[in-house]
């Protein structure tokens, strides 16, 4: 896993830190949508929350991870492809969110449909989610 985690950094022209390995790391494990105090509450022991803040905002800015829409206000990230920059296609897809584990993840084959704005109007981002039982939930 280290391996993985330095790769990615690497690949996508950031430093190689040990909270950046745990925070990337962490998200591959869980493999859902984590908020800032998710991450905390894995991390706590070794780093305090001002640094998770910032490898996190690292992370948005430099499409290692994305915004999801999620019904609680709270915001929530998860994980984005982990392609190179000049290869990872754009986050335009569904999210899914578990009424009984609350667990929110990405269906990344789900495409979001093509939207035509009026005229004047500039797309920035758009989003779906979609509320129901998961699959493991409904085991």
């Amino acid at each position: 896993m280290a391996n993985k985690t330095a790769e990615i950094l690497k690949d996508n022209n950031l430093r190689v830190t040990s909270c950046r390995r745990e925070v990337l790391i962490t998200f591959l494990n869980r493999k859902i949508a984590l908020s800032h105090s998710d991450l905390e509450d894995a991390l706590k022991e070794n780093f305090d929350r001002v640094t998770i803040y910032r490898t996190l905002k690292t992370f948005l800015e430099n499409d290692l991870v994305h915004k999801v829409l999620d019904d609680t206000g709270a915001a929530k990230y998860a994980l984005c492809n982990h392609g190179s920059a000049e290869t990872r296609h754009d986050h335009e897809h569904v999210h899914f969110k578990c009424e009984k584990c609350g667990n929110t993840r990405c269906l990344e084959e789900i495409s979001l449909p093509k939207v035509s704005l009026p005229k004047g109007y500039e797309l920035r981002e758009m989003s779906l989610l979609i509320q129901g039982v998961c699959n493991k939930c409904k085991k």
